[in-house]
């Protein structure tokens, strides 16, 4: 009888040390290595010291956002594009002078898509639209390293619904901070 409770325990004891660890999903192992901390979200700076602006918690806590930064974490695009337009370009510039004032964070850049078009296709345009954001930011001067792109093309939609505002919403970029 203890000889085949001891075997039971050393058994429960094999099968919990070789249990494999959380999977992530494809998407997430896309992600670039430069990002160390999971869990930083981004918030505005309300106040009205803008030496503030820049000011980090500790882990998985909040990078804190200039004001007119915090709410423009989007870049839109029009279907099967990823053409910035000038607007963008001065939203990105905007971006990238926080950025370089800042040695502490990264950027990962999340390429979306609307449904229309195949997985294949999707993935990739979510793709070109990241990389034409980080082009854009790389020109104003932040350095590579710092920057990581990754394509969900339409697997992550911002809405569901078959309409035209619907694609529109989905066919984006998002900013996302993160703390190195």
């Amino acid at each position: 009888m203890f000889k085949q409770f001891a075997v039971m325990v050393v058994a429960t004891a094999f099968l919990a040390a070789c249990s494999s660890p959380k999977k992530t999903s494809d998407a997430d192992s896309m992600v670039g290595q430069t990002e160390t901390r999971d869990d930083v979200t981004a918030r505005a700076d309300t106040s009205d010291d803008a030496a503030s602006a820049g000011a980090v918690g500790d882990v998985g806590s909040t990078v804190v956002l200039p004001a007119e930064l915090a709410n423009r974490l989007v870049i839109y695009f029009p279907f099967d594009s990823d053409a910035l337009s000038a607007a963008d370009l001065e939203l990105l510039a905007q971006h990238a002078r926080f950025l370089n004032g800042r040695a502490d964070l990264n950027l990962r850049l999340e390429g979306h898509t609307d449904e229309r078009g195949t997985r294949e296709y999707n993935i990739g345009l979510g793709e070109r639209r990241a990389q034409a954001v980080r082009r854009a930011l790389a020109l104003q001067g932040v350095a590579e390293s710092r920057l990581a792109t990754v394509s969900y093309g339409e697997e992550r939609p911002a809405m569901s619904g078959a309409s035209e505002e619907v694609f529109a919403q989905n066919r984006r970029v998002e900013l996302v901070y993160g703390i190195r």
